[in-house]
């Protein structure tokens, strides 16, 4: 069997959505050994930075949050498409030809995951395709980019994922990771009520 943690590094130097300085991780040291006898470090950091779930709240007001969803949900089967010839938006026809199943997780590898720098004309998933894998009832879809849309207005792919209870997982790492079928295990943070979360995303191949 043959693992791939498929996660970002967090770290100070990370790339964050559109380069933004207030998503930046932030390393604050509460204790250190010379004052305190033992080093202590606090994080600060957006729920949106690196790897991290979606969850229904992110976009609609009143829908389900952290506290509405096991762990389980996040272990299941799941195909990795090769999507590295798109350029701009995926399509339908992008997708069409991989052996996606009801209740799988759809994982898009585009040119996102070549480089550790925020490409501002990232690939991203279009409205259509987004309501393609709806339409076959998938768990979840992920992409390596920081974003599973590339500002359109109104999020439309976020909506015909999140509104029905689809998962939506940005900013994973599959430049190693050959197009075929896998098993995923997801471990978001166990945090109350929020709308993301920080996750460590791993794929297991027989």
């Amino acid at each position: 069997m043959k693992l791939y943690d498929v996660s970002m590094t967090i770290s100070p130097s990370m790339p964050v959505y559109k380069n933004r300085e207030a998503k930046k991780p932030k390393w604050i040291r509460s204790a250190t050994f010379e004052q305190n006898g033992v080093e202590e470090t606090d994080l600060q950091i957006n729920l949106h930075t690196g790897t991290h779930v979606d969850f229904p709240r992110h976009v609609t007001g009143g829908g389900k949050t952290s506290d509405d969803f096991d762990v389980a949900s996040f272990v299941g089967d799941a195909v990795v498409v090769d999507c590295t010839a798109v350029k701009d938006a995926v399509q339908a026809s992008d997708l069409a030809r991989a052996p996606i199943r009801p209740d799988d997780w759809v994982f898009l590898h585009t040119t996102s995951s070549d480089h550790e720098t925020f490409d501002f004309d990232f690939p991203y998933l279009s409205a259509d395709a987004a309501k393609w894998l709806r339409d076959r009832k998938v768990r979840g879809v992920g992409i390596d980019a920081l974003g599973i849309e590339r500002g359109q207005a109104g999020h439309p792919a976020h909506h015909a994922l999140l509104d029905e209870g689809i998962f939506i997982i940005e900013g994973l790492r599959l430049k190693d990771v050959p197009e075929g079928r896998y098993r995923f295990v997801g471990a978001p943070l166990k945090i109350q009520g929020v709308e993301a979360s920080l996750m460590r995303a791993l794929l297991f191949q027989e």
